[in-house]
């Protein structure tokens, strides 16, 4: 009996123990690196065994093995160190999370340096230059894109530009596809506040100065296409300045990323150097988000919006400006009553969808809306006095040239809507890239102008008639618009690949009609570009017909009755000035210094016709509302780019031009005609002290040609002073990137940069002419008065990206 209880004793504890070495043990967990960022295809295996797996795209893995008294596990993978684990009796299901440091191996120096060139019209643009840029803005893309040859600004409160002679209104600017519309009533660069750009969401930027393809829209002059970037993680921005602050926050999961910008602007201290003299109260605010879904390979939703409030209030109180030569002074002063509060509010917001069919078709379908509430008010009169000053090296006093009062008023309210409606789609066959789309606008218009100009002068209301007192201008607007425009487009961008050369040759047209004015537009457009096998040249030219569709404010045509008023109508026989385009260009690329460099030279010639006449008044572009001039547009553009200053990309810009219009039988150049411009910007560090870098932004330029209010260029004109501006900024990076790519084991380890900045703006102190007010004496003899821009102004800034 006993030895038959051994005997089952015995048995039992065997099968136990058979069942007992027979369970598995699972084990799952993540791999991150010392960033939290997932660790993918690390390999994961059990020590002694040939048992084992790898981590997925999101760093997670799973195993299961037989358990023992001790596993011992092996966490590898190239450019990590290597993580061993050992559980002690391990059972059942088991969570273990490992985070893999990198393995830093010193390698001997190796420097890989390339260029790109400017492929189908557009040229792309490094975005790491923004940080720097020392410019009243922020630190704007439009403040670079105005150092590039052939664009030219010559208001630094702008982020205005014109391209190749054209006007502001001439350029096409996109953010992820979506076209972007400007306030229409801007008249004056304090005024327009925040650009719509956001120079912290920027991702790819690309730029056109001429001959850009068939998708981009029905302008003249250029193409800047934004597309806004995706955060790689949880991640962040925030900078400060004596004039605003901004902050950036994004965060991305893998399937959902998200993307936030506020910015807030408040640039008193810089309107105050200006020579009118009172209460500036401007506010600018602009918030902007950019979300985007991808549930799985196939498909990708994009969601972008923006609000943007740019408020401006000033109360002026009094002027004193002195202008002239030193053989010929004269001095100009007013004290006014009175402000000014002007709205420009701009609401956008669009979704899409993207469906890729396979590697080479995707489609993409969406909509966006436009909206834009503008208010100018002002009610401001002023007494002036404009005296001869004393002659230079002379005894003489001056003497008093004129004396009056004026009062200008004005309620101008617009509100424009623009709803959209489109689809478009890419594909690829063999060597051909082939991109067609359809798109449809509805735009809506509100106009309500009432403004007028009452002027005396030594006692005597001008204009002097027997009859009563006039007004020396007026103008009034009350209408509704609403209007459809449809659009479609294709291009074959062909890429050939042979051991001459390589080539790109991209076609395509543009086909529009608009119901406004019953005008169906045809716009062929090619481009082509050569790089010769183990050559440092790139050859390319290009040619097309561009048209100007006309927004609202072009086609507003003033008419004046029996009595002088002046009304708007609206020109419905207006047709789209267009543009031919021819350019050739090439790009070398050299060394010198055992540095990197690239000379970029572009020759081109613009025929235009059905011209609609304009004059500039600071930022309010005039229209006649007629198709009443033609002319042509030639020049050169240079750009030599590369590193001056071992490792810090710098460049220097220069573009000569020659406009000719064709007004009234005579000729004479457009008010954007520059003849010549000189640009550059400049970063620099100090060798034993890296983290500190100078960067200088320079323009030289000239002077825009002026006329008197309410004349025509044919009538007369004059050419102001050359602009001049030279802006510097210091920067020292607290906290950067740390030694060996391993953040401190501090408070400051959660920071990727911490960097604080000393900027001078207008470092010359030179006063630039923005545009000029006219002063009538009693003999109806015109003074034009300058306005200058900003003076000398310092700026301290600090940026923290987390």
């Amino acid at each position: 009996m006993l030895k038959i209880r051994a005997f089952i004793i015995t048995v039992i504890s065997i099968i136990s123990s058979l069942s007992l070495f027979s369970e598995n043990v699972k084990i799952s967990g993540k791999i991150v690196d010392n960033e939290d960022k997932p660790v993918e295809f690390a390999t994961i295996r059990v020590a002694g065994t040939a048992i084992g797996t790898n981590s997925d795209l999101k760093g997670q893995y799973s195993l299961s093995v037989a358990r023992k008294d001790t596993l011992e596990l092996i966490y590898s993978c190239i450019g990590f160190k290597t993580v061993n684990h050992k559980l002690i009796n391990p059972k059942g299901d088991l969570t273990l999370n490992v985070r893999m440091y990198p393995n830093d191996v010193e390698l001997k120096e190796l420097e890989v340096l390339g260029f790109k060139n400017n492929i189908n019209g557009m040229q792309s643009f490094n975005t790491e230059s923004f940080k720097l840029s020392p410019d009243v803005s922020g630190g704007s893309v439009e403040a670079m894109i105005s150092t590039m040859p052939g664009v030219n600004s010559s208001n630094e409160l702008s982020s205005q530009y014109s391209v190749r002679g054209g006007s502001f209104d001439e350029n096409s600017v996109y953010i992820n596809g979506i076209e972007i519309y400007r306030p229409q009533l801007v008249r004056a660069g304090q005024q327009e506040g925040l650009s719509i750009i956001n120079p912290d969401m920027v991702g790819n930027l690309k730029f056109s100065s001429g001959g850009f393809p068939a998708r981009y829209d029905d302008k003249m002059s250029s193409a800047l296409d934004i597309t806004y970037r995706e955060p790689e993680a949880f991640e962040g921005a925030v900078s400060a300045s004596l004039m605003g602050a901004s902050l950036t926050i994004g965060q991305n999961s893998g399937k959902f990323s998200q993307l936030h910008g506020l910015r807030f602007k408040k640039n008193n201290s810089l309107l105050s150097s200006m020579d009118t003299k009172g209460e500036y109260d401007p506010t600018y605010f602009d918030y902007q988000t950019n979300l985007n879904l991808k549930p799985n390979e196939r498909w990708t939703f994009n969601f972008l919006g923006n609000i943007s409030l740019n408020h401006y209030n000033f109360t002026p109180h009094d002027r004193e400006t002195t202008f002239g030569t030193a053989q010929d002074v004269k001095h100009f002063k007013v004290y006014f009553d009175g402000r000014e509060r002007d709205k420009f509010e701009t609401f956008l917001g669009s979704v899409s969808a993207l469906y890729r069919h396979n590697r080479a078709t995707s489609f993409m379908v969406g909509a966006s809306g436009f909206l834009t509430n503008e208010l100018v008010s002002y009610d401001i009169s002023g007494e002036y006095w404009l005296n001869q000053a004393g002659t230079s090296g002379s005894e003489g006093i001056g003497g008093e040239l004129g004396v009056g009062k004026y009062m200008e008023h004005s309620r101008n309210r617009l509100k424009a809507s623009v709803f959209r409606l489109f689809i478009k789609g890419e594909t690829r066959i063999k060597g051909n890239h082939i991109s067609y789309g359809v798109d449809y606008r509805r735009e809506s218009f509100r106009d309500r102008t009432k403004e007028w100009e009452w002027r005396d002068s030594a006692g005597y209301s001008l204009p002097t008639l027997p009859d009563g007192v006039h007004l020396v201008y007026n103008l009034s607007s009350n209408h509704n618009l609403a209007a459809n425009r449809i659009s479609a487009y294709a291009e074959d961008a062909y890429y050939i690949d042979t051991d001459k050369a390589y080539m790109t040759i991209n076609g395509g047209v543009r086909l529009s009609y608009w119901d406004f004015n019953k005008e169906f537009l045809v716009s062929p457009r090619v481009n082509f570009s050569m790089t010769p096998t183990g050559s440092s040249f790139n050859f390319r030219a290009a040619a097309g017909l561009y048209y100007q569709s006309p927004f609202y404010k072009e086609f507003r045509k003033s008419v004046t009755d029996s009595e002088g008023n002046h009304a708007i109508e609206l020109n419905s026989d207006i047709k789209s000035p267009r543009s031919l385009h021819f350019i050739v260009g090439t790009d070398y690329t050299f060394r010198a210094m055992n540095r990197p460099f690239k000379l970029t030279g572009e020759v081109y010639y613009k025929n235009m016709s059905n011209l609609i006449s304009y004059e500039y008044d600071n930022l309010k572009v005039n229209y006649s509302g007629v198709n009443d001039s033609k002319g042509f547009v030639t020049g050169l553009d240079l750009k030599l780019f590369g590193q001056f200053v071992e490792g810090s990309d710098s460049w220097l810009s220069f573009s000569l031009m020659k406009t000719q219009q064709t007004l009234d039988g005579k000729k004479v150049p457009l008010p954007s005609d520059q003849r010549y411009s000189v640009s550059l910007y400049f970063t620099d560090y100090f060798p034993k002290f890296p983290k500190l870098k100078f960067s200088l932004r320079g323009i030289f330029a000239d002077g825009l040609t002026m006329t008197a209010p309410h004349r025509s260029r044919a009538e007369s004109y004059f050419r102001a002073p050359a602009y001049k501006r030279l802006d510097i900024g210091v920067s020292y990076q607290l906290v950067g990137a740390p030694t060996n790519g391993v953040r401190p084991y501090n408070i400051w380890r959660h920071f990727r940069s911490v960097v604080l900045g000393l900027d001078c703006f207008n470092l010359l102190d030179i006063s630039n002419v923005s545009s000029y007010y006219w002063v009538t004496d009693v003999n109806n003899i015109q003074y034009a008065v300058p306005n200058y821009l900003t003076r000398r102004q310092f700026n301290v800034r600090l940026s923290v990206e987390f």
